[in-house]
This record gives structure tokens, C-alpha cells and sequence, in this order.
């Protein structure tokens, strides 16, 4: 297994002028986040009911889903950032656009329809009882039918306006009734068939995209693969070093990466997990493996990019979501997938910093980031040098 390190700075600032003069366009499933903070110490008994009521002192909304997809992209600052999705005509849908709108991002392609409900994260947060806040069951707005067909030629129609203008196009796959139909991905398909660069992520279709980009997770391309979670298994196999023989280990076997800052494990049946895929699918994969970066394979070549420690608190969420946003557009400049995956990595390592919101990482963000890196590395190579 080969592996790439880190980015140079004069690499990186390459990537980030180039992103400024790329086109980007993101297909796929639009979602509102709101949270709503709850003061309890505020609450008295209601008359009518026998509950204690949750007196909202603040509100807060943001993107989700393929709209953090698209909010991340806009953070990068291309020259144009273009989303195609549906909503619905509800208050949900306007505060979304809204907020879309306010990112710099072009909802001309978002498609809006009564048969719709906009998909939306409601989360009530209680404070004031103590020190610690709590997060009541969340309130979900979701469909639970597949989209309607004249909705459906609408998207495909707004698909082929947009192609042709674009350098890349991002896919977000997530939902059960989302908005990736059959015919919507046979025609993705073949813009990644023509040529067209298409970085794919799907929650739990991302087996059925072909000749494209695949960005799964690492449960996610394993699941596609052997149709279960890694989870389940993992703990019951031996850890052991990589060797040459390890592409047909079972399953739960490791490889151990040796790292200049930490010592990681990567399961040989997600490297098996990612191959296999690249191969039935004939299509490129880079696998998120959370803090231990990630890995990229055609098939045959394999490349580990590792990722580098970031000192908690911290906080995963949207972390995937922002990988797939510099991950597409680094891609989009014409570098390799293993440069784009080094330069997604450093995006990501910057939004788990941001607690309790998805958010995004601005190139200044990505910048300082780097630049620690290049700092720890240093250090910890020094310190090395003097204990020999």
C-alpha cells in the first residue's frame, strides 16, 4: 500500500486559486436544520394540558444534508456553485432557500412542489436546570413516498441544463424517499460515462453508481460490498501487520499503518470493501475512514491519506459533508485523487472543531489548519531526532 502524506503549501494555495475558477453543481437531497433552546427555568405548568411547556429563547437554522453539501462548496469560494433538489411550499422550504440564498448559492435548479414536504431536523435543546443541556427526541419532516413522476422529469430536465456548464458534479444521496431516483441515476451515470467529473456519495445506494467517483464512509462501502455492518463483526478477528497478502483477509483483520504523529488501524476488509467495489463498479473509490483519514483505489492501485490528530473537544458532524465539498472541488482543479483527498482531509479536520453545528471551513480556516500540521509534524520529528 502506497501512501500521501500531506499537501505542500505551495500545493495547496495551487488548489485553492484554481477552485476560485471552477463551476461546481450539486444534485440530491435538501435539508433544513433547526434547533430550537429551550430556557426551563422559564416553564410553567400549562392549564390546559399537564405538561410543563418549552419556552424557546432562541432559534437557530442552518443546511443540512446536500444543502451543507452545497454550503461547504460555497465556502470554498468557485466562481459558481448550482443546486438541483426539491422542497416543498412550506415554511421549511423558504427559511432553506434563505438560507441557501444568503451562502452565495445559486437554487435556480431547486425544484418546488405542493406534493413535497422539505425535509427538515427539529431538535429541541432544554438549559437552565442545570449545567447540562438536553436534547429532547427530535422532530422529523420527511416523505415516505417515492417523487412524482412530473417532479422527477423536472429534475432531469434541469440535470441537462445545468452539465454542460459545470466542471464537477456532486451527488448526495441520503434519503430512503430522497431524490436520486432510478432514472435520475441512470443519468448521472452517463454524464460520468462521457466523461464528466462526478464524485458520488451515498448513504445506502452508493453500490448501484457506476463509471463515476465514489466517496463512501467506511460502514458504507463495506455494507455495499458484503450487505452488513463491520461493526458486527470486527471485534471477533485478530489485529495483525499489512502485508502484501492482506487484499483476501477475512473479515476483521487489520492493517496497522506506522504514522509519524499516531499508530492507526485499518481493517483489511474495508481495504477488500473498497477494491471490490472500484472493480464491480468501474469506478474510482475514496473511502472516508474517519480520524484515520482515508483510502483511495482504482482497483488495483492503493493510496492511504492519512489524517492527523486534532486535540478535543471535537465534534464529527457534517465532518463527511465537508470532505465530499473539498474533496469534489479539489478534484474539479485537475489534481490527483489522492492531492484532492489530502486537501478534503485538512477541510474536515477544521468543521470537527465546530461543536454542536455542521458548519463549514473557509480556505483562511484550511490555510491555518495546514499550517499546524505542517508545525506538529515538525515538532514531532524534532522530538524524534533528540530521543535517538
Amino acid at each position: 500500500m502506497e501512501r500521501f502524506e500531506l499537501l505542500s503549501s505551495k500545493k495547496l494555495e495551487k488548489i485553492m486559486h484554481k477552485i476560485e475558477n471552477i463551476r461546481a453543481a450539486l444534485i440530491g437531497d435538501l435539508c433544513l436544520d433547526v434547533y430550537w433552546v429551550a430556557d426551563m427555568t422559564k416553564s410553567e405548568l400549562s392549564r390546559e394540558t399537564p405538561h410543563f411547556p418549552l419556552p424557546v429563547i432562541d432559534e437557530r437554522m442552518s443546511p443540512g444534508a446536500g444543502a451543507n453539501v452545497a454550503a461547504n462548496i460555497a465556502a470554498l469560494r468557485p466562481a459558481a456553485i448550482n443546486v438541483l433538489g426539491v422542497v416543498g411550499e412550506d415554511w421549511r422550504a423558504d427559511a432553506l432557500l434563505k438560507v441557501m440564498q444568503t451562502s452565495g448559492i445559486n437554487i435556480d435548479g431547486i425544484v418546488r412542489s405542493k406534493e413535497i414536504i422539505t425535509n427538515a431536523y427539529c431538535k429541541p435543546i432544554r438549559k437552565g436546570i442545570s449545567s447540562v443541556e438536553y436534547e429532547d427526541p427530535r422532530i422529523d419532516f420527511a416523505n415516505y413516498e417515492d417523487l412524482p413522476k412530473e417532479i422527477e422529469d423536472e429534475l432531469l430536465k434541469q440535470l441537462d441544463r445545468v452539465i454542460d456548464q459545470v466542471d464537477v458534479l456532486c451527488i448526495s444521496d441520503q434519503l430512503r424517499f430522497g431524490c436520486i431516483t432510478p432514472a435520475i441515476r441512470e443519468k448521472i451515470i452517463s454524464f460520468g460515462q462521457k466523461g464528466k467529473m462526478v464524485v458520488v456519495d451515498s448513504r445506502d445506494r452508493i453500490k448501484e453508481f457506476k463509471n463515476v467517483m465514489l466517496k463512501p464512509n467506511e460502514i458504507e462501502g463495506y455494507r455495499a460490498v458484503y450487505g452488513t455492518a463491520i461493526t458486527d463483526v470486527l471485534n471477533e478477528h485478530e489485529q495483525h501487520e499489512y502485508s502484501d497478502n492482506d487484499m483476501n483477509n477475512d473479515i476483521g483483520n487489520c492493517v496497522t499503518v506506522e504514522k509519524n504523529t499516531i499508530k492507526e488501524m485499518i481493517p483489511g476488509s474495508y481495504i477488500n470493501a473498497a477494491k471490490i467495489l472500484a472493480k464491480e463498479n468501474q469506478a474510482h473509490v475514496c473511502m472516508t475512514l474517519g480520524p484515520n483519514g482515508c483510502l483511495y483505489t482504482d482497483g488495483m492501485r492503493l493510496i492511504h491519506v492519512p489524517g492527523y490528530k486534532v486535540q478535543p473537544p471535537i465534534d464529527f458532524c457534517g465532518a463527511g459533508d465537508t470532505f465530499l465539498s473539498g474533496f469534489s472541488c479539489a478534484m474539479a482543479t485537475g489534481v490527483k485523487p489522492w492531492e484532492a483527498a489530502a486537501f478534503a482531509n485538512v477541510a474536515a479536520e477544521v468543521i470537527i472543531k465546530k461543536i454542536g453545528t455542521t458548519g463549514t471551513a473557509s480556505p483562511e480556516e484550511i490555510r491555518r489548519r495546514h499550517k499546524e500540521i505542517i508545525e506538529e509534524k515538525t515538532s514531532s520529528n524534532g522530538n524524534r531526532d533528540a530521543d535517538q
